[in-house]
């Protein structure tokens, strides 16, 4: 390894992140074909920024022609325990692990901003930082710069931290030696495919977002499908399901850093309580929370969902006080869970 990439090896590892690579920042052929099939056949349902950023997404030269090099940095935020705990109990609410503490952005684009300093002072170069706020390819980058494959389930997979890592990147107009890719481990394994509750997967490494509790409970504009409502179960904010299936997070050791710890309201929390919840205390319970992108009216929509799938007619009088909700979005929810706990099928 040159000294450069020994030397940005060690300040990344010291300041916090788990692992890193190079790569080239040059694009793909087939990065751009698949994200022009990915839109042409709507996947990417209301995301519309997938659209109108297609030529800057697939070509990291396009968004920032004077970069040479790619340093992509992964963060572990592997779980203690099983994080599909709460998805078997129906009284109560799950939320994505990634969800349930501090918004990850902050801690992340911090340590980069520390790492491009140092970097800018030390060898003298320019440089760009990314945390999913940028159309990047982050996880075919990712792949080219070594630090896993991405796996069915479309996220990246890792030989050392599973299906658990944040991705970050460096733009650099810095000549680095590019890492060797990582070659695909998946196999014949379709774990993630099979575990997906809205059968979102296709088995060969695609996603139909419009199917996908995460996309549904925190991107979509447009109410949840009917049909998939019941797959949801009571997950309220993103879903783990296709990432907690991976057998290779058995290498995963569960992450250290407080902000990705979940706090004590977020472990189990109560559908009861949160179907009580006003938008003030919407916004108390889930300061500095990603929770909080989702919004007050789709947040209690995904809850009345999990309302209704509960089967526990005991929290009816819940979903029944939501039905004059000055919210339109609350309101046809909570007439749907009022019918679906109530023994009908809405049709």
């Amino acid at each position: 390894m040159s000294v450069l990439k020994d030397s940005i090896r060690t300040k990344a590892l010291e300041l916090g992140f788990a692992d890193l690579g190079f790569a080239a920042a040059t694009a793909s052929p087939l990065w751009a074909r698949s994200l022009s099939a990915f839109v042409a056949e709507g996947r990417h349902g209301t995301m519309a920024w997938m659209e109108e950023t297609a030529d800057r997404r697939a070509d990291p030269q396009v968004l920032w022609p004077e970069a040479r090099s790619v340093i992509v940095l992964g963060t572990n935020y592997a779980p203690k325990g099983d994080p599909l705990e709460m998805t078997r109990r129906p009284e109560r609410g799950n939320i994505s692990v990634y969800a349930r503490n501090r918004d990850y952005h902050d801690l992340v684009k911090r340590r980069l901003k520390a790492l491009g300093r140092w970097m800018a002072e030390t060898w003298n170069c320019q440089l760009k930082v990314f945390v999913d706020t940028a159309p990047v390819m982050e996880k075919p980058l990712a792949e080219r710069a070594g630090l896993g494959w991405q796996g069915r389930h479309t996220s990246l997979v890792s030989r050392r931290f599973g299906s658990w890592l944040f991705l970050s990147e460096i733009l650099t107009t810095l000549e680095i030696e590019p890492d060797p890719p990582e070659a695909d481990h998946c196999g014949s394994c379709r774990a993630c495919v099979d575990a997906c509750p809205t059968r979102a997967l296709d088995g060969e490494g695609r996603m139909d977002a419009r199917r996908c509790i995460s996309y549904l409970t925190i991107e979509s504009k447009s109410p949840v499908p009917e049909d998939l409502r019941p797959g949801m179960g009571n997950r309220l904010y993103g879903c783990d399901d296709c990432l907690a299936a991976c057998p290779w997070n058995k290498f995963a050791q569960p992450t250290t850093e407080p902000d990705f710890l979940p706090r004590v309201e977020l472990t189990a929390p109560l559908l009861a309580d949160f179907i009580q919840l006003d938008e003030a205390g919407f916004r108390e319970v889930f300061t500095a929370s990603p929770v909080k992108r989702a919004g007050y009216d789709r947040f209690i929509g995904s809850v009345l969902i999990a309302l209704a799938n509960s089967g526990r007619r005991e929290l009816l009088p819940l979903a029944e006080a939501r039905r004059n909700d000055p919210s339109p979005t609350i309101r046809a929810m909570a007439e749907w869970a009022v019918l679906f706990l109530g023994g009908q099928r809405p049709g």
